[in-house]
């Protein structure tokens, strides 16, 4: 497209994302673990969620704006952090932190994306949530604890459902060599072949530890169930993030808004909870609020906005993601978040679409078909 900023619809930066990058790239970006069966019970599990529709409602200006961890956000949509990033467009992280200052959202900041912590952190003056993998000892983690404070990060995200590398197929054929794209400048001192030693001795203790030690609101991301949310919850951890990583590690789980019912039952209320995984429409982002998500956070649209566009990329899929949420509220006769209501929904509806990363967008699913056929 000559002018991202133009686009009407997500397919299009979908689209746009597919013609620039690279095959092995786009598989990074898209694929799962193993099967990809949970990426795609990610999917099925929205799709086989209804809406109940209530009418004759004044809707004149649904507002979707909301407030997390003390931030007025336009949506209830931040960024998730995503390793490489830097593959989809050569700034990384530093085109997210731009545009959601712009939009008037999150960036969460992966620590395996350029560029350093401290240059992005120094980019906006906006909230920013700093994303840690372990990949080293105790004295690693402190000494990166203390520049993620020293930089003003507002928050910190611990990752926790890395316990091993999941078996991501796609870049295995693809023979893609993560190690070889990682960004280094916040892994100093850190030999990437012994990592698993680090991230697979984790425990609730060095969540305690960390939280103990730089002192911020501290998000647990890649909690899957009720059993550990109320574990958090009793520990006093600051934010539970539902995730499966996007079906990319432990396959053969379930969907990301399946463990989110369970969690909100146990943690609704008493912390805030984010949830990700395959959440792509707007209308995806009002059933994972009724279900019980105070914030959704998107990885793949993410990727692709930016690998379609940059900065001006993921804006316009924010500005987008506004539209739709708020088309969806008025149609649900909801004109706040806090109107949308379980019984806004019904469980057990059958989905239309085989489950795949772009399945709720048909006219990218038939450009790929063209695409594959040679007739694009």
């Amino acid at each position: 497209m000559d002018d991202i900023a133009q686009a009407r619809t997500q397919q299009e930066l979908i689209i746009e994302a597919k013609k620039r990058l690279s095959p092995a790239a786009w598989d990074y970006l898209c694929g799962g673990g193993e099967s990809e069966t949970t990426l795609k019970r990610n999917r099925y599990a929205i799709d086989s969620i209804a809406f109940r529709p209530r009418v004759l409602i004044d809707v004149t200006d649904p507002d979707p704006a909301t407030v997390f961890m003390g931030q007025n956000l336009r949506i209830p949509v931040i960024c998730a952090p995503i390793g490489s990033l830097h593959l989809m467009d050569p700034g990384g992280n530093i085109p997210v932190v731009r545009a959601m200052d712009k939009f008037g959202s999150i960036p969460v900041i992966s620590i395996m994306t350029n560029p350093r912590l401290e240059d992005c952190a120094a980019e906006t003056d906006g909230y920013k949530i700093f994303q840690l993998y372990v990949r080293g000892d105790m004295d690693w983690v402190d000494k990166t604890l203390d520049r993620v404070v020293a930089a003003g990060f507002g928050a910190l995200t611990i990752t926790v459902d890395v316990a091993h590398y999941g078996r991501r197929e796609r870049d295995m054929y693809n023979r893609f060599n993560r190690r070889a794209f990682a960004q280094r400048s916040n892994l100093e001192g850190i030999d990437l072949t012994e990592e698993w030693r680090w991230r697979g001795a984790l425990t609730w203790d060095f969540i305690d530890h960390c939280k103990s030690h730089c002192g911020l609101p501290v998000l647990v991301k890649g909690i899957a169930t009720a059993e550990d949310a109320q574990i958090a919850v009793d520990r006093g951890i600051d934010v539970i993030w539902v995730s499966n990583h996007g079906g990319r590690q432990l396959d053969h789980g379930r969907g990301s808004i399946e463990a989110l019912a369970e969690v909100a039952a146990v943690a609704k209320g008493k912390v805030p909870i984010v949830v990700d995984g395959a959440f792509v429409r707007g209308s995806d982002m009002v059933k994972a609020i009724i279900v019980g998500a105070d914030v959704v956070a998107i990885g793949k649209l993410q990727g692709w906005a930016l690998a379609a566009g940059g900065e001006q990329g993921l804006t316009r899929a924010f500005e987008i993601l506004e539209s739709e949420i708020k088309i969806t509220m008025g149609l649900l006769g909801a004109n706040s978040l806090a109107d949308l209501k379980p019984a806004h929904l019904h469980h057990g509806a059958m989905p239309m679409n085989p489950p795949s990363p772009w399945s709720p967008f048909p006219v990218v699913t038939e450009a790929f078909e063209r695409w594959d056929r040679g007739t694009y």
